[in-house]
């Protein structure tokens, strides 16, 4: 009987199954507003980590690959910063050092030389990543530089699954610090599964509401790249790839 209520008291006391046992904390980016976030809210995105790989399979995953509504392909160095953005349509292609700005722009297949108008191509190539990866990897990003985490509650997603929400808002970073999201982490998996942008942090309706669907494993990492009618496709995590990709126009074939 004693064995008996200590199981029952156990399963009332872990909540989720999956995560009776706390998950891992894993180490904030500088100026992560912890001390301003809520420590439940901490906890979630905590979860969400562990949920979607890992701390150290993120943190060991170099290069990111995917097609942002089917308009642009993005390929992602994260160790070093580089990034290649191809827009076919225009024949267009960006190589941009997202930290320094450093890098090479082609518009309809010509190359940008002048200084003035590479520095302005540089910077949009820049802000095309901070937009498009950010519908990627937002769920490793909960506690990235700038972040406020709020605890919304429990709340269920459109499609009535049970999650709880949590509320990001922004100081001093990124393009538009001026945003707010909701990000809605199902009870049972502890992923995102939808999320609310709201383009200023005193709006009380969102903009839009999508769905995170259509999880995936790659190399370790649970990426998502259903988005409701738009989606995130040709999504893919390499160890390696030619030098030449992110320096040259033509992109080189490569078999990873």
């Amino acid at each position: 009987m004693y064995q008996f209520l200590s199981l029952i008291l156990l399963l009332l006391v872990g909540g989720n199954s999956a995560f009776a046992q706390a998950a891992p904390a894993y180490p904030a980016q500088p100026d992560f507003r912890a001390v301003e976030s809520d420590p439940r809210a901490i906890t979630i995105a905590d979860e969400v980590m562990a949920a979607s790989g890992g701390y150290d399979t993120w943190n060991n995953t170099r290069y990111l690959e995917w097609t942002f509504f089917g308009r642009r392909t993005l390929l992602w160095d994260k160790w070093t910063g580089w990034v290649r953005i191809d827009v076919p349509e225009q024949a267009d292609v960006y190589i941009v050092n997202i930290n320094d700005l450093e890098g090479k722009i082609w518009l309809g297949g010509e190359a940008q030389t002048q200084p003035d108008t590479l520095q302005k191509y540089l910077s949009q190539a820049r802000s095309i990543w901070i937009n498009d990866s950010y519908w990627l990897v937002m769920p490793f990003k909960l506690k990235d530089s700038g972040v406020k985490l709020t605890d919304r509650g429990e709340e269920a997603a459109e499609d009535g699954q049970a999650c709880d929400k949590l509320e990001l808002t922004f100081q001093q970073v990124g393009d538009t610090p001026q945003n707010k999201y909701w990000v809605y982490v199902d009870r049972d998996t502890r992923r995102v599964i939808q999320w609310s942008y709201f383009p200023d942090a005193s709006d009380e309706t969102p903009r839009f509401t999508t769905p995170w669907a259509d999880y995936r494993q790659y190399d370790g990492l649970w990426l998502s790249g259903g988005r409701g009618r738009n989606s995130l496709t040709n999504i893919a995590v390499y160890k390696e790839v030619p030098a030449a990709i992110f320096q040259e126009r033509d992109r080189p074939s490569f078999w990873p």
